[in-house]
């Protein structure tokens, strides 16, 4: 049964929803397993042969391997399961969020400190005479 789901239409935008989670599964079962002290040493220790281990698509490991968060996301992933990797690496929430939209930490935490991004152009593209938004099958 397809659904409306007008949120796809948000610029710059991907709600994990249930489609997401089915998506990224294994790629949110990865990031989970970070949680614990041996997985992560074993994933620092050699990354591509645990990623191997997980039942994920090739562009899901990929995009891991890259510490491509914003592609993570388009696959599947959860920001709150990917800050694992993050924090696997010594990465701050701060750095992983400035790094997933061009800017550097200390850019980023000014955009945050002054309000934020502005939401003029960016509620859907529709605002702006675009496309309407549209529906998922």
């Amino acid at each position: 049964m397809a659904l409306n789901k007008p949120y796809l239409d948000i610029p710059g935008t991907i709600i994990f929803d249930a489609d997401q989670s089915r998506k990224g599964y294994w790629l949110n079962q990865f990031c989970m397993s970070l949680m614990k002290a041996e997985n992560r040493e074993r994933f620092k220790a050699n990354e591509r042969a645990y990623l191997d281990e997980w039942a994920m698509t090739e562009a899901q490991k990929q995009a891991v391997l890259a510490r491509d968060l914003n592609e993570c996301m388009r696959l599947g992933g959860n920001i709150y399961f990917l800050a694992k990797v993050g924090s696997t690496d010594g990465k701050s929430f701060q750095q992983m969020a400035g790094s997933m939209t061009g800017l550097t930490e200390e850019q980023y935490r000014a955009m945050m400190v002054a309000g934020g991004r502005s939401p003029e152009g960016n509620r859907y593209l529709g605002e702006n005479g675009d496309a309407q938004p549209k529906k998922k099958d």
